[in-house]
């Protein structure tokens, strides 16, 4: 391991309901690389109908992170199509991603998407990124994989980030504020200092993922880190500040579907009976 100074934990070590919270910039390649050692890294991206942003995503980790055109950090860049009726697949593969094909129809969900991605990898740790960010840079990805890398404490990494709407520079996060945070400071009040639960950039050891499972549809983030907080304990997740994150905003209509599966998997976890 390296003696270099570890990297700055900002607004104080620790926070109510999680680990430290980092800044992504703070985690130096050249740190990474020697903190990896033997260890394999994948980067999974699910992606349905994202043909406008998919290369966007996958371009800066080919080109940057790995042993095709820069520092070899990221040993395997997989999107996994969702059954996408668009070109997603034809142009992640163009940017260099390992392209994983559902059946007909699509795997049937973020969160089986995720399970498929997994069973396809081979890295030992896993990082998720989504495939509709506009704002994507490797920061993204060096900010998720620097906690698991350099701390052996660290079960689970969350982003977090700022999220434009509608002009102004924070705002998103719609099922975020109205579901799942609401959710948690009623159910699991020890995890009110998890910024952003439903964050899509996440990272976690495989054997962490292969323990803990991923659930189905948009209940997967929310389900894993109740889950690993639950078996591993609340320090053992760690936050990344990865600057703003911008992306597609769905309509109402599609955010009840997601508001939807995060109430679920939230009630469920609490033991609370639900009816649909």
């Amino acid at each position: 391991m390296s003696d270099a100074p570890g990297p700055k934990v900002t607004r104080g070590a620790s926070v109510p309901g999680g680990g430290p919270v980092i800044e992504a910039a703070d985690y130096p390649l050249e740190r990474l690389l020697e903190a990896k050692g033997s260890r394999r890294v994948t980067v999974c991206i699910p992606a349905l109908n994202e043909v406008a942003t998919i290369a966007g995503v996958v371009r800066p980790i080919v080109d940057g992170l790995t042993g095709s055109g820069g520092v070899p950090l990221v040993d395997e860049v997989l999107v996994v199509d969702d059954g996408s009726t668009d070109a997603t697949a034809e142009v992640a593969r163009s940017a260099g991603a390992t392209v994983v094909a559902g059946p007909p129809g699509g795997f049937g969900g973020k969160g089986q998407a995720m399970a498929a991605g997994l069973e396809m990898a081979r890295g030992d740790l896993i990082a998720f990124v989504d495939a509709d960010v506009t704002t994507f840079g490797p920061h993204f990805v060096t900010g998720l994989l620097g906690p698991l890398l350099t701390d052996e404490s660290i079960s689970l990494v969350k982003g977090f980030y700022l999220r434009p709407l509608d002009g102004e520079i924070d705002g998103g996060g719609r099922v975020t504020q109205l579901t799942a945070l609401p959710a948690i400071d009623l159910l699991f009040p020890d995890l009110r200092g998890i910024r952003q639960p439903l964050a899509g950039e996440t990272a976690a050891p495989r054997s962490v993922l292969e323990k803990c499972g991923l659930a189905d549809g948009y209940a997967v983030e929310i389900a894993l880190l109740i889950d690993v907080v639950s078996r591993f304990g609340p320090d053992s997740v760690a936050q990344v500040d990865l600057g703003v994150r911008a992306h597609r905003n769905r309509s109402l209509a599609e955010l009840r579907v997601q508001a939807t599966d995060v109430l679920r998997a939230a009630l469920q976890r609490a033991e609370i009976p639900t009816r649909g």
